[in-house]
């Protein structure tokens, strides 16, 4: 079938997000969780003892994925209810059970229960990609472990790091992002069987008052639809507090991935880290010559996208009046499967930047020789005062030298010539100024502390989630 192309498409479908994200939120999965959780409370409701024969069950057990969306569609446009429109789109498929379709619940049973599913799901997509970008960018810290480069503060020259440590920053910001994705899928409940505003009244009748009954069908459609537990009270929703506290998971991740990818980008600037670039990538059609960061923005660009949604779910948690409004419906519809397709559509990117990063060891080199003079003038100070110098004449003689050297570089666009004007001024002679200036000497532990951070941090993560390590980043660009 060729292309539908007089009409929007969402790019995140189109041209960002994995296949498996977006059939995960196609009508096919959605419509297909309804009926499942029809089939779940009939069982439940026929073990209990309702007449809900073997033959009606195997009716919707059969049709769970046989959908009509053209006989749904037009039920919806005469009925304006799209649950409705879908219970008896099913009726047509399983007449036997028409009758017992929906029985006793409220449309919220079939779409809060299957978005929680959904939810669950999508949150373990996500957990997937981002243990790969970890895992990753824990390999580019252990190559890098060593290699001293410039640090910065307010993005200053300050005292020098190694390219390896720093990726164990980026790295960590997503290890703290994994917690919160365990803590929210360790949080997940069903809402259950609990009818129009949460009080199981039109389920108290149908089993003619016998509360054990009601408490036991929420027991058995929980496990029947893959759920432990589910939320104490509702109104005729789950909580929306659950879409807020997942949407600050995804925008967590964004804040790390746009993190990175900013630094990634100002590095870039300084000739000291790339992106990949393949071998027929156009930087520019206009300047050819450049090699523009464009994966690094990309990810920037979504990520700044899955942060503002987070705003939605939290304003919609604050206007459900009571037992519920429907002006959640919406909303949700647009921002939920959208957090997801960017997120899983920045890790891609991200996954696909760390597996490849190009590293340029002697730009890195003579830009830390630019700075380390100045930050070398302690040591210096130290090592002359030990000589036997002055240290207040010292101090003044170092303080004119550096800001004489600090003229040249800023006046003249000069290189930084203070260890020279240190080596003629003999108050410093006999000091080993080239030993006072080896990088390593200012990276304190920095590469232990990658091992460490990979030893104690990153390796029980790759045990726990062996299967994740080798999901690969399809990037289309």
């Amino acid at each position: 079938m060729s292309e539908k192309l007089d009409q929007y498409q969402n790019p995140l479908i189109t041209r960002y997000a994995s296949p498996q994200m977006s059939e995960l939120w196609s009508p096919q999965r959605k419509f297909s969780l309804w009926r499942k959780m029809w089939v779940a409370l009939a069982e439940a409701q026929a073990e209990l003892g309702l007449p809900i024969s073997d033959g009606q069950l195997r009716q919707l057990k059969d049709n769970v994925d046989k959908i009509d969306f053209d006989a749904a569609r037009e039920y919806e446009r005469r009925l304006r209810h799209d649950v409705m429109a879908h219970v008896h789109a099913y009726g047509d498929a399983a007449p036997d059970a028409r009758a017992i379709i929906h029985l006793g619940a409220t449309s919220c049973f079939v779409t809060d229960n299957a978005d929680l599913l959904l939810l669950c799901e999508a949150l373990k997509m996500i957990r997937r990609r981002v243990v790969a970008v970890i895992d990753r960018l824990a390999r580019f810290a252990v190559k890098y472990r060593d290699l001293p480069c410039l640090g910065f503060t307010h993005f200053q020259p300050a005292q020098p790091t190694t390219v390896g440590r720093r990726a164990c920053l980026w790295a960590y910001d997503l290890v703290l992002d994994l917690a919160e994705i365990k803590h929210r899928l360790d949080e997940l409940k069903a809402r259950g069987p609990k009818g129009t505003t949460g009080t199981q009244a039109s389920f108290l009748r149908l089993f003619d008052g016998n509360h054990e009954k009601v408490r036991r069908l929420e027991e058995l459609v929980c496990q029947k639809i893959g759920f432990e537990e589910t939320y104490a009270v509702t109104g005729q929703t789950y909580p929306r507090k659950i879409d807020s506290q997942v949407l600050g998971v995804l925008s967590g991740i964004a804040q790390s991935a746009h993190k990175a990818a900013t630094d990634l980008r100002l590095l870039a600037h300084r000739k000291e880290l790339e992106e990949p670039f393949e071998t027929e990538q156009i930087g520019s059609s206009a300047m050819a010559y450049k090699r523009n960061p464009m994966r690094s923005e990309r990810i920037c660009s979504l990520a700044r996208f899955v942060i503002t949604l987070e705003s939605g779910p939290a304003a919609t948690l604050s206007v459900q009046w009571l037992e519920r409004t429907l002006d959640d419906s919406a909303c949700r519809r647009l921002v939920i499967p959208q957090a997801f397709l960017a997120t899983d559509a920045v890790l891609i990117l991200y996954q696909n930047v760390a597996a490849a990063l190009v590293v340029y060891p002697q730009v890195i080199a003579a830009n830390l020789d630019d700075e380390l003079p100045f930050m070398a003038t302690e040591n210096v100070l130290m090592a002359a005062v030990a000589a036997g110098g002055d240290r207040q004449d010292l101090h003044e003689r170092i303080r004119r030298h550096s800001q004489a050297a600090a003229a040249v570089v800023k006046q003249q666009g000069g290189r930084n010539d203070l260890i020279e004007r240190l080596a003629a001024d003999n108050a410093f002679a006999g000091i080993d100024l080239a030993a006072v200036l080896e990088p390593t000497e200012f990276i304190g532990r920095a590469p232990q502390q990658v091992d460490e951070f990979v030893a104690e941090v990153i390796e029980p993560i790759r045990a726990k989630y062996g299967e994740c390590l080798g999901c690969e980043a399809d990037v289309q660009l």
